[in-house]
């Protein structure tokens, strides 16, 4: 690498009061484990490493496979491709691996793969969070993995039955009366809600034009408005990022549809007059959805439809097993009161003498939202997860989401700024308030210097009502060993901005890119590799 000394450099001030060295003159002192999650043996060692493209490799003539010499003639098929279709130059081109140097290639490429699996994955808001394997085997049993989704149903009988239980234990853990399983995705549920929300109201007549939205929504809530036909009308927070009730009792008049709202909202505070607002919500005619992206922190703990809630959508992916990220799989079933349920989706899964088929007689459904039933093997993996934790299980998953949520408050508290004094009940949100103070560095030079340390950096800039705003979820699976790792890492980082700002405005360091230019990235992407490109615009 081209900065090998900048790395050096970096190590030694972070590690060398605890080097080996510095216990060498004295016996008695006890000598740090060599543990991943010691925050002594705490150094920059990265998670990175360049890996050239198969096609980048040179032509060595070498072959991965072995094929005998065909036995029989060869003999023209009928209708084969004319000669002019078939390539006849520029094979050469084509990769030249032998069996072990593509073992390797790939094995390479899968240790650039950012995971769970390596360090924790703090991102505030997407829970990113161990899931236990065993949930992988079910959903690749061949009986389930191989159904073919246009099986009648008596011969599906299995793969219904785990539809229904499932939508059976969505419905305990959320209080709604029913639901659909069929959104592929957070958004896609979010969608789902709000149109049956409208069709609740045409169903009355009405028609309203306008959905309440808070400041600090995620960014899918007011998409899916607009694409369910609403305007969006934003409704402002207060100090300490919950609702300003008198801001929605001004503004939920007869032209609103509804509110929504996500709780925990994304400051992780719970929203300690949610009864009040859905009173004034339903006094006036309107709905209320609610975001579940924060589910994980009260499984067990409170239900959405005891609050007064109409309509949410859950993330499997978050908070029940399947792993979360890199675009997918995921599932976003939408739960309900009864009164929106006649609305729902078809075909929905029913159970009639210990049998279960698929009923379409719903004249009232807002049709289909996704082909078939959604991504069956995560809903597969998220009975599994639920059903091997149990009640209890699932309540300690919660209870102890919230607990390394504050022990991370705790242990930063006075090292970076909590931007709110409220209680934290989901992901704990730190602004850069007093941060420009370590050599002038920014959220963002933490941030890529959090990777050399070996972490993904959290959520950063969002929510946009705190300045400079760092979220970070730890979730329940991470032991407390790792978040003092994290707590290191951060004190090591302020104190190289103390000492080197420059080694942390630059940073990564451990990565083969350093800083992209995002901007360019996001309305100029090159998305396609070619023979010759400089490496810097690949």
């Amino acid at each position: 690498m081209s900065d090998t000394g900048t790395a050096k450099k970096t190590q030694s001030k972070s590690g060398d009061s605890n080097s080996e060295d510095s216990h060498s003159g004295d016996s008695d002192s006890p000598r740090p484990q060599n543990s991943l999650h010691n925050p002594a043996m705490l150094k920059p060692t990265g998670y990175f490493q360049e890996e050239p493209l198969s096609f980048e490799y040179p032509a060595t003539g070498n072959c991965g496979v072995a094929l005998r010499e065909a036995e029989v003639p060869e003999v023209e098929p009928a209708g084969a491709l004319p000669g002019v279709a078939l390539r006849s130059d520029g094979l050469e081109a084509l990769p030249q691996l032998s069996e072990f140097d593509a073992i390797r290639h790939f094995t390479r490429l899968s240790k650039t793969n950012v995971s769970i699996d390596a360090a924790m994955y703090p991102l505030g808001s997407c829970t990113m969070k161990y899931n236990p394997r065993i949930n992988e085997a079910v959903a690749r049993l061949p009986g389930l993995a191989g159904a073919h989704p246009l099986l009648p149903d008596e011969l599906a009988q299995g793969t219904l039955e785990i539809l229904h239980r499932l939508t059976e234990a969505l419905k305990e853990i959320t209080g709604f009366a029913a639901g659909t399983l069929q959104p592929a995705a957070g958004a896609q549920g979010e969608l789902t809600g709000v149109l049956l929300i409208r069709s609740a109201l045409e169903a009355k007549g009405e028609r309203r034009r306008f959905i309440l939205v808070p400041d600090s929504a995620h960014g899918t809530n007011p998409a899916s408005a607009h694409l369910a036909g609403f305007e969006v009308r934003e409704l402002k927070s207060l100090p300490d990022g919950t609702l300003d009730i008198a801001d929605l009792d001004r503004r939920m008049d007869a032209g609103v549809a509804g509110l929504m709202l996500t709780n925990p909202n994304t400051l992780g505070i719970f929203e300690r007059d949610i009864t009040k607002i859905a009173a004034i919500v339903h006094g006036r005619g309107g709905y209320i959805y609610c975001d579940g992206a924060n589910m994980n922190a009260q499984v067990g703990v409170s239900r959405p439809a005891d609050w007064g809630m109409d309509v949410m959508h859950l993330n499997l992916h978050k908070t029940f097993s399947t792993p979360h990220g890199g675009g997918g799989p995921g599932a976003g079933p939408c739960m309900c009161t009864a009164e929106l349920a006649p609305y729902l989706p078809v075909p929905r899964v029913v159970a009639e003498n210990g049998r279960y088929r698929l009923d379409w007689d719903a004249p009232e459904s807002i049709g289909k939202v996704s082909t078939f039933h959604g991504n069956s093997g995560v809903l597969v993996r998220a009975l599994s997860y639920i059903l091997a934790l149990g009640g209890e299980g699932l309540r300690e998953m919660s209870d102890v989401a919230v607990l390394n949520a504050n022990y991370l408050r705790h242990r930063l508290k006075d090292l970076l700024h909590v931007a709110t004094d409220a209680p934290t009940l989901h992901e704990v949100v730190f602004s850069d308030q007093g941060l420009s103070e370590h050599g002038g560095i920014t959220t963002l030079d933490v941030a890529k210097r959090l990777m050399d340390y070996g972490f993904h950096p959290p959520t950063v800039y969002f929510p946009l009502t705190v300045h400079g705003a760092m979220m970070v979820e730890p979730t329940e699976s991470e032991p407390r060993a790792e978040l003092d790792r994290f707590v290191a890492a951060i004190e090591a980082i302020l104190a190289e901005g103390d000492n080197d700002p420059e080694l942390v405005k630059t940073a990564p360091h451990l990565a083969p890119r350093r800083r992209l230019d995002e901007t360019r990235a996001a309305r100029r992407p090159i998305l396609r590799w070619t023979p010759g490109m400089p490496l810097e615009e690949s």
